[in-house]
């Protein structure tokens, strides 16, 4: 099955007093995929500048800004339109003796190597054990997304962009992100590679053609079992049609939507908005 979204992802800073020049990177193209398909994808950046577009280190289409004129606020939209199809199931998956040959580790490195976002804790030796101590690398990503979604309730705003897996085990709490963390952690100890992927998520699990609703970033992670494999350990379900993918990296940091640093005095105001629509 396929759909075909639109997504326009909204995101505007308020400034108290103006700021002289801003440098900024957005992560908010789709990019065409094994499955999904990006028809049609725009940035549109007020006050109105140049933009650089390019691929990072993780793959992920990179459109850089920089305004140098005084400026009271800052704002992003991202549309695109995307045609999305199911993950397919990993197939040829390895076992535990192939993920632990050298070429594979040293090929994975980066990706089994743990990052502040998903430093491995303590409180988590239990979760751990029981994932390394699945049959298979794959059965280990299925377990490693139900122990994560069994611990843990979903609560917006329970968590922050800067809460780490660590913190978020021990609140038993947590948003997608927190979810994403976890779940690499524990597949990262057990010694299976996984990246962190940030895209969207329809909310309806039957979308209405035409209807729009109102939507949020969203994560997941992908683990190598020799093949990737994605799971949404948020839903406890696989990823599939509705997931519209933007970005990897082996965390948060890596993908976020949009970063960067800019010169003036006052507090600024966020205000971030996501409507999704599917066309057919």
């Amino acid at each position: 099955m396929t759909m075909r979204m639109r997504v326009v992802h909204s995101t505007r800073y308020d400034y108290e007093a103006p700021v002289t020049y801003s440098y900024n990177e957005a992560r908010l193209t789709p990019p065409t995929t094994t499955t999904q398909t990006a028809l049609e994808t725009a940035v549109h950046i007020e006050p109105p500048t140049s933009l650089l577009s390019y691929r990072d280190y993780w793959g992920t289409p990179v459109t850089a800004f920089d305004l140098h004129q005084p400026h009271d606020s800052l704002q992003v939209v991202a549309t695109s339109m995307v045609e999305t199809g199911t993950t397919a199931p990993a197939e040829g998956a390895a076992s535990w003796t192939e993920l632990r040959d050298d070429r594979v580790q040293d090929a994975y490195a980066e990706l089994l190597a743990a990052t502040p976002y998903t430093a491995f804790d303590g409180a988590m030796a239990d979760a751990a054990d029981a994932v390394a101590a699945q049959p298979t690398p794959a059965d280990a990503v299925q377990t490693a997304s139900a122990l994560v979604r069994e611990h843990l309730t979903y609560r917006p705003g329970a968590t922050g962009v800067r809460t780490t897996a660590a913190e978020a085990w021990e609140a038993r709490t947590g948003v997608c992100q927190d979810f994403a963390h976890i779940t690499a952690a524990l597949l990262r100890r057990a010694g299976v590679p996984a990246r962190y992927v940030s895209g969207y998520l329809h909310p309806s699990p039957q979308p209405a053609v035409g209807l729009t609703a109102v939507g949020e970033s969203h994560a997941w992670v992908e683990a190598w079992v020799g093949a990737w494999l994605a799971v949404d350990p948020t839903n406890g379900a696989p990823v599939h049609e509705r997931h519209v993918l933007v970005g990897r990296g082996r965390d948060y940091r890596d993908v976020s939507p949009l970063r960067g640093i800019f010169a003036g005095q006052g507090r600024s105001t966020l205000t971030v908005s996501v409507a999704i629509t599917r066309l057919h």
